[in-house]
């Protein structure tokens, strides 16, 4: 067991890493670098509760000093790290400054995305840390035309959250669905309708080709001609992995950092990584597996505590994610592959609640819940026990149920 840790990365998995070594009574020294000012905070209602107001910056918080004095953590904030040496086993800060480790676990996370057409233009937002959702917020002025570019989770939440303030909201997204990462194209089109029932504007299977504005943002010019007036408007198009410092470190680096099954990254003895960051081997899908949900970086910030402390597992989870809006909670556990086929097993695409399963090759491979969380925890119990899936039929559920 080493006795120095460093942890590169102040949010969820990197705290939720610190929390579960000395959980596991590690009593070495643990330094968490971030290269945010702001003291560790929880980025999930940045784009649901924080918009609308239900939630303030003191409800974000991850450390409360009671919870930061029991962990004795070596807190260095505001300082961005650039570079690991891994064979002299240093971090070193964009000061100059190198930081010793025994073990290094890097929770960097990931970067949102921003198409050229739409950068450098003032009233143009992306939505990562709280400094952006404090700038979002203020946008969200009475009459403001709001504009999301972008149909996954973070995008609809943003249009949610805005419409929950009365404003006039569009989402763009060259998919003709909403959410089909996530949900697939059959999902997507059912919360797509729930969307513009409640005035959501929709203009997918639309991009934007250009914007027109005197000095900030006015309109968006869409692809097919549309012009679309707006004030604001809040880029969600996904993230990639923050892997840019790690250039020249010689680690590993296809879409994520590559880990083994332990979260140990590939060719070294002494660096891990936790989070978006991750890509790993996976048993459950046959493939190597990266996750950007909050959930995530929690399981694998306990799976790494483990491996430090002289107790490694496999990690091996079962994917999770769940998004508020829309007045509910959806959650999907499992993945909803391509072609995979749709099943409801609780209400219908009409109902105010249901749980659908999908499934292929013989497996069910996800169940998808609006609201209904009793029947969506059963489900869940019955997918991680590897329930079988019948073509045209779905879930064969086990007798007796």
């Amino acid at each position: 067991m080493t006795d120095d840790i460093v942890i590169v990365g102040s949010s969820v998995g990197g705290v939720r890493t610190a929390e579960a070594l000395r959980r596991r009574g590690f009593g070495g020294r643990i330094t968490l670098i971030g290269a945010e000012t702001r003291s560790p905070y929880d980025r999930p209602p940045l784009s649901k509760a924080f918009l609308t107001g239900q939630a303030a910056e003191d409800d974000l918080a991850l450390l409360d000093g009671e919870r930061l004095d029991r962990l004795e953590l070596e807190l260095r904030l505001g300082e961005r790290a650039v570079a690991v040496d891994v064979p002299a086993r240093q971090v070193r800060l964009a000061s100059g400054e190198p930081v010793p480790f025994g073990a290094v676990v890097i929770a960097t996370g990931s970067r949102p995305r921003r198409p050229p057409a739409l950068d450098g233009w003032p009233g143009v937002h992306v939505l990562r840390t709280l400094d952006d959702a404090i700038a979002i917020r203020a946008a969200l002025a009475a009459g403001a035309r709001v504009a999301v570019v972008g149909g996954g989770f973070i995008g609809a939440e943003v249009a949610w959250s805005a419409r929950a303030r009365g404003l006039d909201v569009a989402i763009i997204d060259p998919v003709p669905a909403l959410m089909t990462r996530g949900l697939g194209p059959e999902l997507g089109e059912v919360l797509a309708g729930r969307h513009a029932d409640h005035g959501v504007r929709l203009r997918l299977g639309r991009s934007v080709a250009g914007v027109e504005g005197s000095g900030r943002v006015e309109r968006l010019v869409l692809d097919d001609g549309t012009i679309l007036d707006a004030d604001v408007v809040v880029v969600g198009i996904g993230a990639d992995p923050a892997v840019g410092w790690l250039a020249g470190s010689g680690l590993p680096v296809d879409g994520g950092l590559c880990c083994d099954a332990w979260l140990r990254v590939h060719g070294t003895d002494s660096v891990y990584a936790v989070g978006d960051m991750a890509r790993w081997p996976s048993s459950r899908y046959a493939a190597p597996l990266r996750l950007e949900h909050w959930t995530n970086a929690g399981e694998a910030a306990v799976a790494v505590a483990a491996a430090l402390t002289g107790s490694p597992a496999p990690f091996d989870p079962l994917p999770y994610v769940w998004s508020d809006q829309l007045g509910t909670r959806i959650q999907v556990f499992g993945q909803v592959r391509p072609g995979d086929e749709l099943v409801y097993v609780e209400g219908g695409p009409d109902g105010a609640e249901f749980v659908a399963t999908s499934g292929g090759d013989g497996a069910t491979q996800a169940v998808v819940a609006l609201g209904a969380r009793r029947a969506a925890l059963r489900w869940e119990r019955l997918l991680r026990s590897g329930l079988p899936w019948v073509d045209g039929r779905g879930p064969a559920e086990p007798v007796g149920r």
